[in-house]
């Protein structure tokens, strides 16, 4: 096939909402030597997006951005350099880590000014250049839209749980918040790694989802507010080993209740809003419990990752799929929160 000149491509030229989400037709450009270029067949959305829209990303966005950080897609042109290697070949099925410059070990600031999507142009584009450092093969048992789920949420999740100073292991206990990506992929490696999972929703509807993917026990927090009691009953007081803490400060206290005695609550996200958090350094100390931010993950967690989701046949819970021409309502869906899994865009036609 002839080498695509031209791309279609989403752009934010102003970030007061996603309703600036503007399409637009760009140049390509020209290959350097260690790059490919890739068609972009699906990306999923995660909650980052909807704030790089409003212009509250914490971490820092450019001007006018190419949103979205999570693509699935095929390898179309390579860069002399790539193409002498021969690691990589023009059709091989692809993603893209999410920092395009972490390969291995601990983020620096450096690195996390290759994020996709906020620092640097994203993947709401039909075709992306990027360095062949950043790509992952496929599993081969999923397809565009399933692999494009893995970049941020499953890596996110898989970093939290079989990573860092006291990785998860059989017979532990997992309490997962919420049923967005992250957690939903939590639940999943959980369970496929033996351990026992607790999932919190203020639905009964999507707790049905977290008990048909594995989780043991579910807890409504509308029903019970009072969920990090609920957990140490279930633990018989003993607390849970791993918490998949995707609520931030409106949650926080009740994760520091709810872990055991040197037990890990990894800080992903804050979905749950502000609240006062002043006590959570002395019940963390109190604990002798690690509480430990993540940053995603690098391309060498990914590799592993994709090894034990081949290895346990895991396929990703897509909730919906959009059309590329309909990525605002793919936004407002995401928006609304009803969502079980992941909301995907279909980017190429074939």
């Amino acid at each position: 096939m002839s080498i695509p000149q031209k791309t279609r491509e989403y752009r934010l030229p102003k970030v007061d909402g996603f309703h600036n989400l503007t399409l637009t037709e760009a140049p390509i450009p020209k290959l350097k030597a260690t790059e490919v270029l890739v068609k972009v067949h699906a990306v999923s959305l995660q909650y980052r997006d909807l704030i790089v829209a409003k212009g509250q990303y914490p971490l820092g966005q450019k001007e006018n951005p190419v949103p979205g950080s999570d693509l699935a897609g095929e390898i179309v042109a390579l860069g002399p350099e790539v193409a002498e290697a021969g690691k990589w070949r023009v059709g091989d099925r692809v993603c893209s880590n999410f920092a395009t410059d972490h390969i291995f070990g601990d983020v620096t600031a450096e690195i996390k000014a290759t994020g996709l999507g906020a620092p640097i142009d994203g993947v709401l584009t039909e075709y992306k250049v990027l360095p062949a450092h950043a790509l992952v093969r496929i599993p081969e048992h999923l397809s565009y839209e399933e692999a494009s789920t893995l970049p941020c949420a499953a890596l996110t999740a898989y970093n939290a749980l079989l990573s860092g100073p006291n990785p998860l292991k059989g017979g532990d206990t997992v309490l997962v918040q919420g049923t967005g990506g992250v957690s939903i992929f939590g639940l999943q490696i959980a369970v496929a790694s033996g351990a026992t999972v607790i999932a919190t929703s203020s639905s009964d509807e999507k707790l049905k989802v977290a008990k048909s993917l594995g989780a043991t026990y579910t807890i409504n927090y509308k029903k019970t507010p009072n969920w990090d009691e609920e957990v140490l009953k279930i633990t018989n007081g003993r607390g849970v080993d791993h918490i998949v803490e995707v609520g931030g400060p409106g949650t926080l206290i009740k994760s520091a209740n709810a872990i055991r005695y040197g037990g890990t609550i990894s800080l992903i996200g804050f979905v749950a809003g502000q609240s006062d958090v002043s006590s959570l350094p002395v019940k963390i100390l109190g604990k002798a419990a690690i509480l430990r931010g993540i940053l995603i993950g690098s391309r060498e967690q990914f590799e592993s990752m994709n090894r034990l989701i081949s290895a346990a046949k895991l396929r990703p819970l897509i909730d919906r799929v959009f059309a590329f021409e309909d990525l605002r309502k793919a936004y407002e869906y995401l928006e609304s929160q009803q969502h079980v899994g992941k909301v995907v865009v279909k980017v190429s036609k074939d």
